[in-house]
């Protein structure tokens, strides 16, 4: 072999040691920012995996549930419509106050997905809630939440009469 032909193996051999350098590297880089962002990619926690993570007050995150039956309570205080009400996935509850106008779905045994952070007193303090746009919609990851729980069930018994009275 001459050595324009040695030279040129030598370059190849570096190329390929810097492309599987800079592979490595690019996937490592990957790897470090999916794990950090891991918990914030989530969509929204249920009632207990908020308690499972201990999560602490001024951490934003969006809470999801039902909203627990005769839990809701709402009053105007100084002009300012305060709203507390209770989102349950049937094992844990959170307490969550909302200051502003609920959606017009919102209701309670509905699901609703809500935005804040928990205060001091462990209290969720939303800045936004999202309610169910129909009589059937509720969000995916809610459901799959509350069926890992146990709690789903897919059509209540007023559903069932209102379609057999059609």
């Amino acid at each position: 072999m001459t050595k324009v032909g040695l030279k040129a193996g030598a370059r190849k051999k570096r190329r390929l040691y810097f492309l599987l350098t800079s592979i490595t590297v690019l996937g490592l880089a990957v790897l470090l920012v999916l794990s950090a962002l891991e918990d914030s990619i989530r969509l929204f926690y249920d009632p207990t995996e908020i308690v499972e993570k201990n999560i602490g007050p001024g951490q934003d995150f969006r809470l999801g549930g039902l909203v627990e039956e005769e839990s809701f309570e709402s009053r105007e205080t100084a002009g300012i419509l305060i709203n507390h009400f209770t989102v349950t996935d049937g094992n844990e509850s959170v307490a969550v106050t909302y200051e502003g106008l609920l959606p017009d779905l919102f209701r309670e045994g509905q699901g609703i997905v809500a935005e804040g952070s928990m205060n001091e007193d462990g209290i969720f303090v939303a800045s936004e809630v999202f309610a169910k746009h129909d009589e059937t919609y509720m969000p995916k990851e809610v459901i799959d939440s509350l069926k890992k729980r146990g709690e789903w069930q897919r059509r209540t018994a007023e559903t069932q009469q209102k379609d057999n009275a059609l």
